[in-house]
């Protein structure tokens, strides 16, 4: 076990006791922070001193931090208790009820809410006592037993505002989703009195076991036929969060027998495309997607969408694209890279595919433009435009699929361009 000699501090250590209690937050927030870390964090300060506002968030954030998906966690926890003198008030505003038209409207940004829970933990607020009330103002009762439930605000809640515990309810309801999918009829047939087509194959053989006579008309309908599910999921920083929900979606659709789909393939990209679908097979949803995190290294990085499309049509388009497959294509579209190779590798995907439908988180605001070039270069080409920010826009994705005719807002949006 590592020793640690006593630290030279000042005889009133107020900044030890407020990095211990900040370490307790992130803690709080999720983040494996052990009596180790904190010890290494004080000596950290103390090394590097206190000269800088931001020496001091890399020296903390260098100490508490070991995942990429941490990072996001860290810095709103850091922002609230060290940086912004009204933290509290603003903490109180995420926790206690809104009214609309009373309280400011602020949405809450990534994993701000996490960090407000993290913070006012057995922390009670301070609301005030109708007895302070003037006499003469009425007050007003609101019986809250007809609201809606908790799963069902669950539904639309977005995945990035979702606090630590709403995260792990979402991924309980996530589990309990079905994509099930209309099969469609192939070339082969089927043995059928009642079907359409002639069976000369078989009526001849009937009649050849008879001699030549011809006693029986044989006749056939088509074979239904199940398609192969591929799903191409962005894990760059912009949609880290995004990612995971959805991952968690997919394990439950790949392991739910006789849900319709052939096979389930799973792609994630960032800078790089990695098959994961081998790990979607794991019945246990945490083990499966911890394997798939050890395997795509690329988590949190930058977004080369053109690039991995093309390994994607490359390398893997014949073997998992046959027999009519649907293609997920969950990303924002901010591609740094060249528009021109992007919409050529996202057309031949559209061809390749029975449909292509395109979740876009980007689609939750409502001034949502297709005016990035990436966005410009691959809608398109696709079939159906949709947001996938929620639960409720994932419970949707049975209509795309079902819908030959659905296409979300991809109309809408291609007309915005051409105006």
């Amino acid at each position: 076990m590592v020793e640690y000699p006593d630290l030279e501090l000042p005889d009133n250590p107020k900044l030890t006791h407020n990095i211990t209690h900040f370490a307790r937050a992130l803690r709080k927030a999720g983040l494996p922070i052990g009596t180790g870390r904190v010890i290494d964090a004080i000596r950290a300060v103390e090394a590097a001193g206190f000269t800088s506002k931001a020496d001091f968030f890399y020296t903390l954030r260098a100490c508490f931090v070991s995942k990429p998906e941490h990072a996001v966690v860290f810095a709103q926890v850091f922002r609230l208790y060290w940086r912004d003198p009204r933290y509290m008030e603003h903490m109180m505003a995420m926790m206690l009820p809104a009214i609309r038209g009373v309280q400011e409207e602020r949405v809450a940004q990534s994993a701000e809410k996490r960090a407000a829970e993290a913070l006012l933990d057995g922390v009670e607020p301070d609301i005030p006592e109708l007895a302070d009330q003037p006499e003469e103002e009425t007050v007003i009762e609101i019986d809250a037993s007809a609201t809606m439930s908790t799963e069902e605000r669950l539904r639309t809640l977005d995945f990035e505002q979702m606090s630590t515990e709403e995260v792990a309810q979402a991924k309980r309801m996530l589990a309990r989703l079905r994509l099930p999918v209309k099969p469609f009829a192939s070339r082969r047939g089927m043995a059928d009195a009642q079907g359409a087509r002639l069976d000369a194959r078989a009526t001849l053989r009937a009649a050849l076991r008879r001699g030549g006579e011809l006693r029986r008309i044989h006749r056939q309908k088509p074979r239904p036929r199940w398609p192969n599910l591929v799903v191409i999921c962005d894990i760059s920083g912009s949609m880290s969060q995004y990612s995971r929900m959805v991952l968690h979606f997919l394990h439950a659709v790949a392991n739910e027998k006789g849900a319709g789909w052939a096979k389930v393939h799973a792609f994630t990209f960032g800078t790089r495309l990695t098959n994961i679908t081998r790990h979607l097979a794991t019945r246990d949803v945490d083990a499966a997607l911890a394997a798939a995190g050890k395997e795509a290294q690329d988590w949190e990085g930058g977004t080369r969408i053109g690039d991995c499309l093309h390994a994607f049509n490359r390398d893997w388009s014949r073997r998992v694209m046959g027999q009519g497959a649907v293609v997920l294509l969950i990303t924002d579209g901010l591609d740094r890279g060249d528009a021109a190779p992007l919409e050529k590798e996202i057309e031949r995907l559209h061809l390749s595919a029975r449909r292509l439908i395109w979740l876009n988180p980007l689609l939750r605001w409502d001034g949502f433009a297709p005016k990035a070039s990436g966005i410009k270069a691959m809608l398109p080409h696709v079939d159906a435009f949709r947001a996938g920010h929620s639960i409720a826009t994932l419970e949707d994705l049975a209509q795309a699929i079902s819908n030959a005719d659905d296409m979300g807002e991809k109309a809408r949006l291609m007309a915005a361009m051409k105006a």
